[in-house]
């Protein structure tokens, strides 16, 4: 297992939809993100500079990250999905060419039994 994490920028006249959808992610964008290994997937609302940042991330289960996230992008639904979700959002500078969430390093994590 591998963990992701991801961010973004959110239109501030965007917001409430954008949170409203995520309430009420549609059942085969959900069937989708599952197919393709994902699991405990989040994303975080930050309210900083205008509109706000996205943080997202998710633990990946599978063996091909690259063949899952072109999984992914093929599917009918999750493409209409991102039709209504990418316009409310808004790239950071300096975010790598082909992609369009910023990726992040992972420089903590503590997964385990309370220390006492």
């Amino acid at each position: 297992m591998k963990r992701y994490g991801m961010a973004i920028g959110l239109r501030a006249e965007d917001y409430e939809a954008y949170k409203r959808e995520h309430q009420a992610v549609w059942p085969g964008v959900l069937a989708t993100i599952e197919s393709c290994q994902i699991r405990n997937y989040t994303i975080y609302h930050m309210p900083v500079a205008e509109g706000g940042l996205l943080f997202g991330n998710y633990e990946y289960h599978g063996t091909d990250h690259a063949a899952d996230m072109a999984k992914m992008a093929a599917d009918p639904e999750t493409q209409r999905w991102w039709k209504l979700m990418i316009p409310m959002q808004k790239q950071l500078d300096g975010t790598p060419e082909g992609e369009f969430w910023m990726p992040m390093e992972e420089v903590f994590h503590f997964d385990g039994a309370r220390v006492d």
